[in-house]
């Protein structure tokens, strides 16, 4: 399969994150696991466009349009002149609605013999959903899989996009929801499953040093690209002045004082010690359509793996023992949360129910 592959049993992954990207989600783990399994796999990169780049002032990805294999991974990160963009307005995108539709009619390049050669299909939310029939016709008996990683009512996509879920459905041997909110959506469907997100037991189990050596504890650990909300980290980096707050990711907003510390995005393996190594686990998110959706984000998961507390806001669903709420903007809530996650008995938090994403594999692939 391209340069790498040996022929095995094929997998396409349909997503808009890049294989190349330095913050790691699901379908980066699903590849590797696929891999593992001694699958050859596409990692095929949508919603990506010249328009697009152009539009939010990106510069061309270096590897756009062409196949780069990696063992038993080969990537291509799809870049048409244009892609289906949200112009966050009605009368906009109704106009623009006939050239979005002509996205998926675009020349896939040389990632279409690979495509064609696929026995199961693995479509993430977003502008792939487009390709469903263009995919069925190429490779008419792969299984098609939906691994709705988010609510696309929420996901700020053009309405051609969601027009193009409802009409997949049928199609998917399987509709894989990462959450219960998610989940809820499908429910219905006779092909729908919960499968929460898995975890990369190796890295999470291999030894690692503490980052925090010579910092004082305890140690409040958030990693993400989601939006957070700044007042709570300016809160309870007050409340607690004797905690060290770590930030890790593209945050805004984020407090001036000496107990809070900020590392930009990092590589993912370089993320898990810290993690591992944590007192509490923050999950600060702000308010907005969607939110109630991350209450197995992978985020989620990680923390709990590693049993640790985590302060999420009150909008915040789900019935894990070690999520620890605060009302959003109340101090005396916050200061409540962050007490009730010290006396929290880490040691009683059941891991027992989390997944390797070799296991999600195999339940994707039957």
């Amino acid at each position: 399969m391209g340069e790498g592959g040996s022929g095995g049993p094929r997998v396409v992954l349909i997503t808009p994150n890049a294989w190349h990207d330095r913050s790691q989600v699901g379908f980066h783990h699903l590849a590797r696991a696929f891999a593992r399994a001694g699958r050859d796999v596409l990692f095929l990169t949508v919603q990506r466009s010249q328009a697009g780049d152009w539009m939010r002032g990106r510069p061309a990805p270096a590897h756009a349009n062409r196949l780069v294999a990696e063992g038993r991974i080969t990537s291509y990160l799809w870049r048409p002149p244009w892609h289906p963009l949200n112009l966050r307005a009605r009368a906009a995108n109704r106009l623009a609605a006939p050239l979005a539709r002509r996205y998926a009619r675009f020349s896939l390049g040389a990632a279409l013999p690979l495509l064609a050669a696929a026995d199961l299909v693995v479509f993430d939310t977003g502008a792939g959903l487009t390709l469903v029939d263009r995919v069925r016709a190429a490779a008419p008996r792969a299984r098609l899989v939906y691994r709705a990683s988010d609510d696309l009512r929420h996901a700020g996509v053009h309405p051609v996009v969601e027009e193009a879920e409802a009409r997949a459905l049928d199609h998917f041997a399987l509709i894989s929801s990462p959450c219960a909110v998610i989940h809820a959506r499908f429910a219905h469907r006779p092909t729908a499953r919960l499968h929460h997100h898995g975890i990369d037991v190796a890295l999470f189990d291999r030894a690692s040093a503490s980052p925090f050596a010579g910092s004082r504890g305890p140690h409040a650990v958030y990693v993400g690209r989601h939006p957070v909300d700044p007042a709570f980290l300016e809160a309870a980096s007050g409340l607690r002045p004797d905690w060290t707050f770590h930030v890790i990711g593209p945050v805004e907003g984020r407090p001036g004082r000496n107990n809070v510390r900020g590392y930009g995005e990092l590589p993912y393996a370089e993320t898990v010690p810290f993690v591992r190594h944590a007192d509490v686990g923050l999950h600060p998110l702000r308010p907005g359509p969607g939110a109630d959706a991350f209450t197995d984000s992978l985020k989620v998961i990680q923390y709990t793996y590693c049993r640790l507390p985590i302060l999420a806001p009150s909008f915040v669903g789900g019935t894990r023992p070690n999520l620890i709420r605060y009302e959003p903007g109340d101090r005396a809530s916050i200061d409540r949360a962050l007490s009730a996650a010290r006396r929290l008995d880490r040691a009683g938090i059941d891991v027992s129910g989390i997944r390797s994403w070799d296991e999600l594999a195999r339940e994707l692939a039957t």
